[in-house]
């Protein structure tokens, strides 16, 4: 039986970015210098399989430090945690890793400096996020005033409106991003902005590679999880971009053949925390379905890269 023919237009950048790689190279060094367990505040990076693979090797996952043992070796996740937790390991004497993201940990850094400089700090981003609430636990309560769309923009209560600044979560859609920083800027004219955009290069970039592959496409997959934000707005961007149809998958048993039957151009993407495996897994899966021609798009080179904590560095 013939297969049907399928044009893939392969998103780049796509997939793992360089704080994502750092935090799980943290892991596994971590388990090589230190053995099994390592204990893991919070998913290391929204993605199971890549929590699977690390479980599998000897690292736990818990939600609080009142799951670790006293003594026992912790690592700190790639989202950011609030100051009370690495004052509550040291209090505790465990041994802690911390593989926040650099591009997180520049925006508590700010927000710190913002704090010292007598202003209020109005942080966009998603309620419940893991690295809003470590962002929001930088500083004393009220510091900083969370906003998260731009109705809320229009209407957010501050102390003083001569007296602010903005930050921002990381792995927001840019275009909304920038929409809410407008709104701000309409109503507090004094309000001033981090010095480099606080969305880091490997969002802005895939989302870039999503706008650029959406409107030729019938129908576009994102490969991510659930709970990943990054790779949710991609989704988000991708439909605004002029592809109503887009999916989010996790892993080739997600893919739905009857949403793919009929296309003839499929774009393909991955979020910042989904290892490329999984997107090779999802088009093999395709290729057994179809005559598949693979145009790759690329928008730009990524040649960044953070180094591992100097405690894991082998002299």
């Amino acid at each position: 039986m013939d297969k049907s023919k399928l044009t893939v237009l392969f998103a780049s950048p796509r997939g793992f970015c360089a704080g994502v790689e750092r935090a799980v190279e943290i892991v596994e060094a971590a388990l090589k210098r230190y053995g099994p367990p390592i204990y893991v505040r919070h998913e290391i990076v929204h993605n199971r399989y890549v929590v699977e693979g690390l479980e599998a090797k000897g690292a736990v996952f818990v939600e609080e430090l009142d799951e670790v043992p006293d003594g026992a070796h912790v690592v700190f996740s790639a989202h950011g945690v609030p100051k009370s937790v690495p004052a509550e390991a040291q209090r505790r004497h465990l041994l802690y890793l911390d593989a926040t993201c650099p591009l997180v940990s520049k925006v508590h850094r700010e927000s710190e400096r913002h704090h010292r400089e007598g202003r209020q700090v109005i942080l966009i981003g998603h309620s419940g996020h893991p690295e809003v609430e470590g962002t929001l636990g930088q500083l004393p309560e009220g510091a900083i005033v969370l906003v998260e769309d731009v109705a809320q923009a229009r209407t957010v209560k501050v102390d003083n409106p001569t007296r602010l600044s903005y930050a921002t979560q990381t792995t927001l859609s840019v275009d909304d991003t920038h929409a809410i920083v407008a709104a701000l800027r309409d109503r507090f004219p004094a309000i001033t902005g981090p010095k480099q955009e606080d969305i880091c290069y490997a969002t802005t970039n895939r989302q870039l590679a999503v706008k650029e592959i959406a409107p030729g496409a019938d129908a576009l997959l994102v490969v991510g999880a659930p709970n990943s934000s990054n790779s949710n707005r991609l989704v988000e961007v991708a439909e605004r971009a002029g592809c109503g149809r887009t999916m989010l998958v996790q892993r080739a048993l997600d893919l739905d053949w009857d949403w793919l039957d009929g296309i003839e151009r499929l774009g393909l993407t991955a979020g910042a925390s989904a290892p490329e495996v999984l997107v090779d897994e999802v088009l093999a899966a395709i290729r057994e379905r179809y005559d598949v021609e693979v145009e790759e798009v690329t928008v730009t080179r990524e040649d960044i890269e953070f180094k591992l904590p100097r405690e894991l560095v082998v002299a």
